[in-house]
């Protein structure tokens, strides 16, 4: 793709929010500067701009210059929760582990919903996150290396992938399922309680633009409440 074209220099500049370049909700650089950047006229790079404003990746304010948008969580009536601080709120000790860490080819029906090539490989992970040493929450997260390269040498010895992605991707829209789910011999397992056991379920894939970014299923430990405000 010629890098001079409007497309060209959205796709860039979406890459380089994705990789970090800069922080959510911080200013990025005018149309002069990216035209001289990308050498080509201001039009073109305005046109690139309106683009990403319409994926909701950016906001353009009139003299107020252009930002990163900052996460739609954080204005969402549903917010994407950070279960450590779920787990430190209820004055508990937390802390997690990966049991699995691969990349792989998703199933059929999860590249149809994540919008993924037949050949195309994700990170897979499965995580336990836990509460006073006690299993709090069972996580199987896929995560598209296309959208988030980095993630593929993210450390996540100290910091889950589920706060790793919240507070460093981006993202500009989400789905989220809940339902009661039953849990089978291994949860059981991680859980303490008896297989066939209802668990509260969560199912959630969130996009930058028209790219998916993850998409996870949570399972709860028996008694797990949600709250949130309406």
């Amino acid at each position: 793709m010629n890098s001079a074209t409007h497309s060209g220099i959205r796709e860039a500049i979406r890459d380089r929010i994705v990789a970090g370049e800069w922080k959510l909700g911080e200013l990025i650089p005018g149309e002069v500067e990216f035209a001289e950047e990308y050498g080509c006229s201001r039009t073109t790079v305005n046109r690139a701009l309106q683009a990403l404003a319409e994926e909701g990746i950016v906001e353009r304010k009139r003299k107020g210059g252009t930002r990163v948008r900052p996460l739609p969580a954080r204005q969402a009536q549903v917010s994407i929760p950070i279960l450590r601080e779920q787990v430190e709120g209820a004055g508990q000790e937390y802390a997690h582990r990966v049991l699995r860490r691969e990349q792989r080819k998703p199933p059929a029906a999860l590249r149809d919903r994540m919008r993924l090539g037949p050949d195309q490989r994700c990170a897979f992970l499965e995580s336990l996150h836990l509460a006073d040493g006690k299993a709090f929450a069972f996580e199987r997260r896929w995560v598209n290396l296309e959208t988030v390269p980095e993630f593929a040498d993210a450390d996540l010895a100290a910091t889950s992938a589920n706060e790793w992605l919240v507070r460093t991707v981006p993202f500009s829209r989400g789905e989220v399922a809940l339902s009661a789910s039953v849990g089978d011999e291994r949860l059981a397992e991680l859980f303490g309680t008896a297989a066939g056991e209802a668990l509260f379920t969560m199912d959630r894939t969130t996009w930058f633009g028209d790219r998916s970014v993850t998409d996870i299923t949570l399972f709860y430990r028996p008694g797990y409440r949600l709250n949130f405000e309406i």
